[in-house]
């Protein structure tokens, strides 16, 4: 095994040190089966992007068609800090079309590997070398910054790579980039690539996660002398995904001191990226899941309490996250009093060995119990009367059209309000709806969930929510035949609480 720890080391203890990060969410992301965003999305990730720091924002492949090509001019319009790329292959029109949507740069991708060199484009490795030598040169006539990538670099011959490579260098390009497109290689061969190439002019490495290797094979081209990371946001592309930036920028802060990007803007970029790709994220996730600091376990709750340090290996907040106390099976004592004391609820121990008791049973005939739940069972055990403020009279969503619209009327302590909205869907809208009937811009939703209960064209469906006000926040669910009606009905159940209790 190399030694990733002691390369990585001598990083650190030099000088700071920043390693940039190449975005390729909106074009190597957007190819995973399924995602296909709009012009409008594009440019909300793009700005997110450029906010937290990225360096280089991926915009897209110009080559794709007109859309594409409206999308990138209008991420360029934006004058952001970072700088804007398109993908490019080894033909002399694709960079033409990222010229004429105004793109700082190309990533140039020609093939490396002799399956892609042969069987792929059906040519031969000289000319390779010579077609990129002569694309490099136009880009550059044309004043634009250029990586040259060699897809399938992680397959090819070094040799031929590093021959590859040094001619781009020669032509003037920027950067040169070795990449693991298939997610083929291990550590060892990734820290022996890029240390080659390295010597060579300014690395870049693009590594995919079918080996789950992803992250480490980053790890490892850093220390061979990478200076610049290809990433998406969440993971997300083709097969098994990118590398995500969220654990590469966590990874390098954590480990080694490594600067990337502004690291309390990975959480909403994350839900950011997830919505508008319809891409959930698994709660196990690194950094940006759901349960990633989230606590249940009696023993890892009360540890929790006495050292916030405990059971995390960082602060929730360096990531802008927050730390949950969640209910469930293995709630213990500490855990259920403090739960129960955010929301102001006081009980002696005798009522919290009850509602502990409550907890577990309802748990495991239920599975998943949410906040609400434990409230009600500590408004049964501890005899506090609850007088709901916030209640639903109509509820109306159509998805028909080109936008879909929700108008909702509500009794707000008694006084009726009415107000509508639109979303990106019914559910959205009628998010949307609620909001302005409350007139109310502190609270978000901080995670959704559906599970169908039932089958058929009537099926039953749960809906999860996660909403917070302030510093607060509150888990609800509620079960309808109507997906839309039950998100109103969560989320309202548990503003009612955030508002009023």
């Amino acid at each position: 095994m190399i030694d990733l720890l002691g390369n990585l080391s001598q990083l650190k203890d030099n000088s700071p040190k920043t390693i940039k990060i190449l975005d390729t969410t909106l074009r190597d992301g957007e190819q995973a089966p399924g995602i296909a965003l709009t012009t409008e999305e594009k440019v909300s990730i793009a700005t997110e992007l450029d906010n937290i720091g990225v360096s280089v924002i991926e915009a897209g492949s110009a080559c794709t068609g007109q859309s594409e090509r409206e999308a990138i001019k209008q991420i360029v319009e934006l004058d952001l800090s970072a700088k804007i790329t398109s993908f490019a292959r080894g033909i002399q029109s694709d960079i033409d079309d990222a010229l004429d949507c105004g793109v700082d740069g190309v990533t140039l991708v020609v093939p490396s590997s002799d399956r892609h060199v042969t069987d792929k484009v059906r040519t031969t490795r000289e000319d390779v070398i010579s077609n990129s030598i002569s694309l490099i040169d136009y880009a550059k006539d044309h004043g634009i910054w250029l990586e040259l990538l060699g897809e399938d670099g992680s397959r090819a011959d070094l040799d031929f790579l590093t021959a590859l490579m040094q001619s781009g260098i020669d032509a003037g390009a920027d950067w040169i980039c070795w990449a693991d497109t298939v997610g083929y290689a291990s550590p060892e061969q990734a820290h022996l690539a890029v240390s080659q190439l390295s010597k060579i002019g300014p690395t870049s490495t693009h590594t995919h996660d079918d080996l789950g290797l992803a992250v480490s094979n980053v790890l490892a081209s850093i220390a061979g002398g990478a200076l610049m990371v290809h990433a998406t946001v969440n993971g997300i592309g083709e097969r098994s995904g990118n590398v995500a930036l969220e654990e590469v920028a966590i990874a390098l802060h954590h480990c080694y001191g490594i600067d990337t990007v502004k690291l309390d803007g990975l959480f909403n970029l994350a839900q950011l990226v997830s919505r508008s790709t319809g891409v959930s994220l698994p709660p196990n996730k690194a950094v940006i899941g759901e349960n990633a600091f989230t606590h249940e376990s009696g023993i890892h709750t009360d540890g929790i309490l006495k050292d916030d340090r405990m059971y995390e290996p960082y602060p929730p907040e360096l990531v802008g996250r927050g730390r949950r106390l969640a209910v469930g099976k293995h709630i213990g004592r500490a855990g259920a009093r403090a739960a129960l004391e955010e929301h102001g609820i006081t009980a002696s121990d005798d009522q919290i060995s009850t509602i502990v008791n409550r907890v577990k049973v309802l748990a495991e005939r239920n599975k998943r119990v949410t906040d609400a739940d434990l409230l009600a069972i500590a408004d049964d055990v501890c005899g506090i009367p609850r007088n709901q403020k916030i209640t639903l009279v109509d509820l109306i969503a159509v998805s028909g059209g080109a936008t879909p619209t929700a108008s909702i009327r509500l009794e707000v302590d008694g006084e009726e309000r009415s107000s509508s909205g639109i979303g990106s869907g019914p559910v959205d809208a009628a998010i949307n709806a609620v909001r302005g009937a409350l007139n109310d811009s502190r609270f978000r939703l901080v995670s959704y969930h559906v599970d169908a209960l039932t089958g058929g064209t009537d099926a039953l469906v749960t809906v999860y929510v996660e909403v917070a006000r302030g510093d607060r926040t509150v888990s609800v669910a509620s079960s309808d035949a109507d997906i839309t009606r039950a998100s109103v009905l969560a989320l309202i159940d548990g503003l009612d609480r955030l508002m009023f209790s």
